[in-house]
């Protein structure tokens, strides 16, 4: 592929609006320190606009419309939380949709791992924020875990792009994983995850449990799908990674009686199941009809995560959010039928017993079982009457997200279908 980032997909049409996006985002947070709701008016006019010109390249409306959701339910949840950068808070978020936008506007490998860097930045500021303080020592400790996974992803990433063979091209790809796995809380890398979201404050925990959680897997499926055959030593490690995240986030979340430890560990334990999506398209036999099975399995995954997460957390956060909603969002992680979880965790299914994975098919089976008392636990503990607030209103959205492939989703299949995987340099 050609490497310049007007011949690798984004015209400069394209690129013009990213940057007026961007312009509106910085001006809306400038201007937002005496009218701070000047801040969410122009970071959602910047999703839109880039929603829109994200949604006619490369055919990515699909993945778009779900990007554009979770960031609208994430700036609106930021209401919630009053804080030191009112106003601000709503630049960060809109900041880090416009990168989540471009992941998949681009085949330049340079543009997208930039777009990684911008989404993991704002989250270090965000994490901080609490009702009328920042905690700047749980701050700092999610800081140094994510500079650190920041830096072996590049540094994998690099080297599998720079043509290595043998060795170094190994060395590459375990450091890119183990960058992954330390970013988004795949076990024995996640020990950060339970003390960040038990501490911090549960609306910014929201966005970092959602939509920060979706672009380093689509890079990492981008770059693996892109840069020479993976040896099945280095693939039957990410398989078992993804088994032992499995089990430590769910008998984890079993053990724990803090609702936000409890989400902790879930998000450990779908971080495994998503990650088992790297294993197929690593595996070398995989044919390229089950390596977009695996893509669309993790991305369902990942949007229903984006989706419960922002409904539980902000239920924390309301002190309870509406019970029937609350079950839905348990039941979609869970992976009952038609709710977007089950949807997720059936293309993951079907691409694992494609490549022989029969043990980690298994594994996620089970795991799926074993989840299902504290998902059932936290519904009814949060559970509460109607009440009309932000918790309550999130709860619909997110539920209605949840509720979308009640229609079966071979909408998403086509439209994933026509989003490219591979990347230049």
């Amino acid at each position: 592929m050609n490497g310049g980032m007007l011949n690798a997909g984004m015209s400069m049409e394209s690129i013009s609006a990213f940057l007026i996006a961007l312009i509106i985002l910085v001006l809306g947070s400038v201007f937002s320190y005496k009218y701070h709701r000047l801040g969410l008016i122009t970071a959602v006019i910047a999703v839109f606009i880039g929603f829109l010109a994200s949604s006619f390249i490369s055919n990515c409306f699909v993945y778009a419309v779900f990007i554009l959701a979770i960031a609208l339910l994430n700036l609106f949840s930021l209401e919630a939380l009053p804080n030191e950068i009112k106003g601000v808070d709503f630049g960060l978020v809109g900041l880090i949709a416009l990168a989540t936008f471009i992941v998949f506007s681009t085949a330049n490998l340079a543009t997208v791992l930039t777009a990684l860097v911008i989404i993991s930045v704002p989250t270090y500021i965000l994490v901080m924020l609490r009702e009328g303080a920042v905690d700047v020592e749980i701050g700092v400790k999610y800081i140094v875990f994510m500079v650190f996974a920041t830096v072996l992803f590049l540094t994998g990433a690099i080297i599998l792009a720079s043509g290595a063979e043998g060795v170094i091209f190994l060395v590459g790809y375990v450091m890119l994983v183990l960058g992954l796995c330390l970013e988004v809380g795949v076990a024995p890398f996640h020990e950060w995850v339970p003390d960040v979201f038990t501490v911090a404050d549960p609306v910014p925990v929201s966005v970092i449990a959602s939509i920060a959680k979706i672009v380093p897997f689509v890079v990492a499926l981008r770059i693996i799908a892109s840069f020479g055959e993976i040896p099945m030593t280095a693939v039957a490690l990410t398989a078992v990674l993804a088994a032992f995240s499995m089990f430590v986030g769910n008998i984890g979340a079993l053990t724990a009686r803090e609702h936000a430890r409890v989400l902790a560990y879930s998000t450990v334990a779908n971080m495994g199941y998503v990650l088992a999506c790297i294993a197929v398209v690593s595996h070398p036999s995989a044919e390229e009809e089950f390596v977009y099975a695996a893509v669309i399995g993790g991305l369902l995954l990942l949007f229903g995560n984006a989706a419960g997460k922002i409904g539980f957390f902000n239920a924390i956060k309301g002190e309870g959010a509406f019970a029937p909603l609350l079950y839905i969002l348990a039941f979609s992680f869970i992976g009952v039928p038609p709710l977007l979880g089950f949807w997720g965790k059936l293309f993951i299914l079907l691409s694992l017993v494609e490549i022989k994975f029969y043990w980690l098919a298994g594994i996620l089976v089970l795991n799926s079982a074993i989840s299902i008392p504290y998902y059932v636990r936290i519904a009814r503990e949060l559970g509460v009457d109607w009440r009309a607030n932000i918790a309550n209103f999130i709860a619909i959205a997110v539920v209605i997200i949840a509720l979308i492939t009640v229609i079966p989703p071979e909408w998403f299949v086509q439209g994933v279908k026509t989003l490219p995987l591979t990347l230049g340099i």
